[in-house]
């Protein structure tokens, strides 16, 4: 068994940080904000997740203050949308660094589709979107009690647009979605195509 604090690693051991391939595998936060003036983000986050169900609860966290987090903080809203296999190549344009306010949405050839209840637009081709209003924001802080330019967004979902052709029965065809998620590495996915079920012990 390998044991290591963080920040010393062995290096000859372990050469890079593993921490993202074993944290694996991670849904994609492909969030789209606006900012006050009406500018359009959109962008995939790795540090993702649902957080809550009761209300609905999703957060994303940012590493330095880029145009998701900001623009969230403007109109305290943001909207995340599915990634499936199919989108994965447009999702991956969406990640470039660009200047700050230039559109995701032209540079992966997406249409926007109009929300419901809040401003930012929603990715037309994804077969899932929801729409959420932010609930906290905060600036994480180490042991030490020292800020490091990560910026956590916890959102509550308002609305939720899902595609007809998403439902299996009474309940939702995962697998057939395809959705893709993040591993370890700037470049390593994997994409959820089969289930499998366990029943929870009731004793």
């Amino acid at each position: 068994m390998i044991f290591y604090e963080p920040g010393r690693r062995d290096r000859s051991v372990l050469p890079h940080n593993p921490f993202k391939s074993l944290v694996a595998p991670r849904p994609i936060g492909w969030i789209s904000t606006m900012d006050s003036a009406g500018r359009v983000n959109l962008a995939p986050y790795s540090f993702f997740n649902a957080v809550a169900e009761g209300p609905e609860m999703l957060a994303f966290s940012s590493t330095g203050a880029k145009d998701s987090a900001t623009f969230a903080g403007e109109l305290l809203e943001f909207v995340w949308n599915l990634v499936t296999w199919e989108l994965r190549e447009q999702m991956n344009e969406t990640s470039a660094r660009l200047p700050r306010g230039a559109n995701e949405f032209s540079r992966a050839g997406l249409e926007m589709a109009p929300s419901r209840l809040v401003a930012p637009p929603r990715v037309a081709a994804s077969p899932c979107s929801m729409e959420c209003k932010v609930v906290h924001q905060l600036e994480l802080r180490d042991l030490d009690g020292r800020a490091f330019d990560t910026h956590l967004v916890i959102g509550q979902v308002v609305g939720v647009h899902l595609d007809e052709g998403a439902r299996s029965g009474s309940g939702i065809d995962t697998a057939g979605l395809r959705p893709i998620a993040r591993c370890g590495g700037p470049a390593d996915y994997t994409v959820v195509e089969r289930i499998f079920r366990m029943t929870r012990p009731t004793r």
